[in-house]
């Protein structure tokens, strides 16, 4: 499902992206989950950050650097053709893409699905668990959005309130929630 009038934008809440990714988006940029980029990759040989990268990374269009964390705002028709062209450029460029028509359609499809993951209310986090089995790609997506009264610009005022897939979480996952509360003294 296309929701109109949203993408995702990288967001950095703390400096830990910039230690876990060899290349990192800078926040603000339109992202897409990214999942292109492991294909033809047997995610089982990647290790250090391009693993990190597998497991957790949003894809910033931009830089082509990976976020673990976006967000759901508003965009214009014209803020998403941009999106597409600056995709598929990237595809050309980066990625091989044969020709201008392939990569728009690719970049299309890749932006449409990044549109899909926005039917929540604009300001809402999004986390992805990313993982291979059995050489299938498997993503799972977490929404976290603003308690009532909080502003969403701080990190610890988020908390989960969906998961899509199986009631199975991923053992290394950050609990912000836990997190919250264990530095809820420690603000002024």
């Amino acid at each position: 499902m296309t929701v109109p009038g949203k993408l995702l934008r990288a967001i950095r809440l703390d400096p830990s992206d910039t230690f876990v990714f060899e290349r990192v988006a800078e926040p603000g940029e339109w992202a897409v989950p990214g999942t292109f980029v492991f294909m033809g990759t047997d995610p089982k040989t990647l290790q250090g950050k391009a693993r990190v990268a597998f497991r957790s990374g949003f894809l910033g269009l931009d830089s082509l650097g990976w976020s673990t964390l976006v967000q759901i705002v508003a965009a214009s028709e014209a803020d998403r053709a941009a999106a597409v062209e600056l995709l598929a450029q990237k595809l050309i460029s980066d990625f091989g893409a044969p020709e201008l028509a392939v990569a728009r359609a690719a970049a299309e499809e890749e932006i449409t699905f990044a549109q899909s993951l926005c039917d929540q209310a604009e300001s809402t986090i999004i986390a992805m668990h990313r993982t291979e089995d059995d050489g299938a790609i498997r993503e799972t997506f977490r929404t976290l959005r603003p308690q009532e009264g909080q502003r969403p610009a701080r990190a610890f005022s988020f908390l989960e309130v969906e998961g899509e897939g199986d009631d199975e979480a991923p053992a290394d996952e950050v609990d912000l929630v836990g997190l919250a509360k264990r530095n809820v003294s420690k603000v002024p």
